[in-house]
């Protein structure tokens, strides 16, 4: 199931967010750049939106294809969110050639798909990603797990 979420519905979310204290923009999110793999608009459009509000820089490319190539032209990275099903190239094969690249060895890579299950969890698992965010994304939950991430924390979340 995707979900779409206009402007004004994401804000009240947010307003009426228990974890307001988590979207403090100086925690780690402050000049960050995180990657967004997702084929999906709504989708992207949602995570950018929820990552321009934290502060952080977000680009995006929509399938697993040349992504090292791309990754490879930005200035910093700090977050790649993976999308699992994408054209083309899938999330693990883009896993796959980010982790063989000695110049993202570092950098967490996140699986983030609405086919979240306890399977796909262990199957993301043994594929090498360093985290799981299953869609729909939560807006009160997400800015929280984007800034654990970013202070090291491995987040194995299906919702």
């Amino acid at each position: 199931m995707r979900w779409i979420w206009s402007k004004k519905d994401m804000f009240r979310s947010m307003a009426n967010s228990s974890n307001t204290g988590s979207l403090n923009r100086k925690d780690n999110s402050e000049s960050k750049t995180v990657l967004v793999v997702e084929d999906n608009v709504s989708n992207f459009v949602l995570i950018a939106r929820l990552l321009g509000f934290l502060g952080i820089h977000c680009e995006w490319k929509t399938s697993g294809y040349e992504v090292v190539e791309f990754a490879d032209n930005l200035p910093t990275l700090d977050l790649v969110l993976m999308d699992i099903r994408l054209p083309y190239e899938d999330g693990y094969g883009a896993l796959k050639k980010i982790k063989q690249t000695p110049k993202f060895a570092g950098i967490p890579v996140v699986a983030v798909t609405a086919e979240a299950s306890e399977e796909q969890i262990a199957r993301a698992r043994a594929a090498g990603f360093d985290g799981f965010l299953g869609k729909p994304i939560d807006p009160d939950r997400f800015p929280d797990q984007i800034n654990r991430i970013l202070a090291g924390e491995s987040i194995w979340e299906l919702h």
